[in-house]
């Protein structure tokens, strides 16, 4: 099984977002934190986490760029755990058991994501706000043919 971790070419995740996950850690989408978000939330770093964080598993920040790479079970299974107390904590979830479908269901979804990519292929994330809610999509770079300049996409931090 395959998920992914943060991954820095440069310091510049430190700029662009209020709180930058940390290299190595397991990282997964995020895109829950924005189901509420409307135009009126995107403006600077907050605008840079929607349109391209993943969100970082352990410190809950956000990073640019992932790496695919193998997940051992124990790992994951932990992961869960910390995921569904994220969501008791700062979401409110009901119960603990509740929220651990929930990150099962988070985890699962960047493991599809991951499993049939080759190690250490880099992704990226783009959203944008539609009609509907949240627009997700994913594009998968891999490692031989990734050159920084074709990756980098920062926002302006003075929008």
């Amino acid at each position: 099984m395959k998920l992914a971790r943060a991954i820095h070419f440069d310091e510049s995740d430190t700029q662009v977002f209020h709180q930058p996950a940390r290299t190595g850690e397991w990282a997964i989408s995020g895109g829950f934190e924005f189901s509420n978000w409307g135009e009126a939330d995107l403006s600077g770093k907050a605008r840079q986490a929607f349109a391209n964080g993943w969100l970082g598993i352990e410190t809950f920040g956000r990073v640019t760029f992932v790496a695919t790479t193998q997940i051992q079970p124990a790992e994951f299974e932990a992961l869960a755990d910390t995921l569904a107390q994220h969501f008791v904590t700062i979401y409110g979830a009901p119960t603990q058991e509740q929220a651990r479908t929930v990150a099962l269901e988070e985890l699962n979804h960047m493991v599809e994501l991951c499993d049939d990519q080759d190690a250490n292929t880099l992704l990226a994330v783009q959203r944008e706000l539609t009609d509907s809610g949240v627009k997700e999509s994913f594009r998968m770079i891999q490692s031989p043919d990734a050159e920084l300049e074709m990756l980098a996409v920062h926002a302006d931090m003075e929008e």
